[in-house]
């Protein structure tokens, strides 16, 4: 915190540690920070991506979304920068099978759980298992029937902020028990300003993925992929979000872009890149995951912001890296990949690279 632009980083420290988490106790908050100035404050509730400030020309851009204290972290119902899990994105009916036996999970999007289910990765405190200026580890032990779900699991999530503007989100877990696992962040990228006041419709997005998964209205996969040839989900050539959004069926059902595409193997390429309308500033995403959910932030309207209003539909974008929703229950897209096996080590990570225009 030594480098602190305007006093940004200390109020961020003031306004959500006066407020109480729901123990009783006030959060704490980890802030790393590189030799270019770059800062990433991560948060134990959720093990949170809180505030992440990037150098563009003389300023920082604060370039996800947030609150300003805890009352509005339980508020807002758009997971803003938290791990989700148990299982990120849907499972149909809050169910899954496993050897012929089903399990019945937390529903909490109607009859169908989201995000692991009401009580969540995402609301509860982490501990913090070590921390330096650049990198920050947290860990969590779900315990069996959590949500529903089988078996205890021990994950840990580690933030690592390198010299060149690139964060590493690393995932890992074990389990004594069969369960699925899918861990994922759900920051909001507005690469503008997350105040700024400008929603993500006007930014640049490519993604290398042939195809994507359509969903019915609750987004629940409808069982296919789909070539994204001829649709508005061809992102194969960086365009604005804008260009064709909402001229699909499959948009119109979700009120834009909230649906998955399925990467090729190779963890090493960048897999989406994101670019602001003023080209100064981009981020390029890589992940060991096979899939990303693009989310336009359809329902983001009535969210609390850090400037004392509200953020707005499409005022941010997320890119959540992997497995597809519903996977356990579609063994034929290789849905045992999303099934944790006590005898196997979880164990994935994701790579956001900001990069200023002189660097893109």
């Amino acid at each position: 915190m030594c480098h602190d632009p305007k006093g940004y980083v200390s109020r961020l420290y003031r306004d959500m540690t006066q407020s109480l988490a729901a123990d009783g106790l006030p959060p704490t908050l980890i802030t790393l920070m590189n030799a270019n100035g770059m800062m990433v404050t991560v948060m134990d509730i959720g093990a949170t991506w809180l505030s992440a400030l990037v150098p563009v020309e003389e300023t920082h851009r604060e370039v996800i979304l947030g609150v300003q204290n805890m009352a509005q972290f339980y508020e807002q119902k758009a997971y803003l920068g938290a791990t989700v899990g148990r299982y990120a994105n849907r499972l149909a009916q809050g169910r899954f099978s496993y050897q012929d036996r089903v399990y019945t999970v937390s529903q909490n999007q109607g009859e169908h759980c989201l995000h692991g289910g009401g009580l969540g990765f995402d609301r509860q405190r982490w501990r913090i298992l070590s921390a330096t200026d650049t990198e920050v580890c947290l860990g969590l032990i779900s315990l069996d029937g959590d949500m529903g779900f089988p078996g205890e699991v021990t994950v840990e999530v580690r933030y690592q902020l390198e010299e060149n503007n690139t964060l590493t989100i690393a995932y890992f877990g074990k389990t004594d028990q069969p369960t699925p696992l899918n861990l994922t962040n759900h920051a909001y990228f507005n690469l503008m300003g997350a105040e700024s006041g400008l929603d993500v419709l006007s930014h640049f997005l490519a993604i290398q993925a042939d195809v994507f998964l359509p969903t019915d209205q609750s987004g629940i996969p409808l069982g296919q992929w789909q070539s994204v040839t001829n649709t508005g989900f061809d992102f194969r050539v960086l365009k604005p979000l804008v260009q064709d959004f909402m001229q699909d069926e499959a948009q119109q059902n979700v009120q834009g872009y909230d649906h998955s595409f399925v990467f090729d193997a190779d963890p090493c390429l960048s897999k989406a890149l994101l670019m602001s309308p003023d080209k100064k500033l981009s981020l390029s995403i890589s992940t060991t995951k096979p899939a990303m959910q693009v989310y336009t932030g359809n329902f983001l309207a009535g969210c609390p912001n850090r400037s004392g209003g509200e953020y707005q539909n499409h005022s941010g974008v997320a890119l959540e890296t992997q497995y597809l929703p519903d996977a356990p229950n579609h063994p034929e897209w290789g849905g045992e990949l999303a099934l944790l096996l006590p005898n196997k080590l979880y164990c994935h990570h994701t790579k956001y690279h900001f990069m200023t225009s002189s660097a893109v």
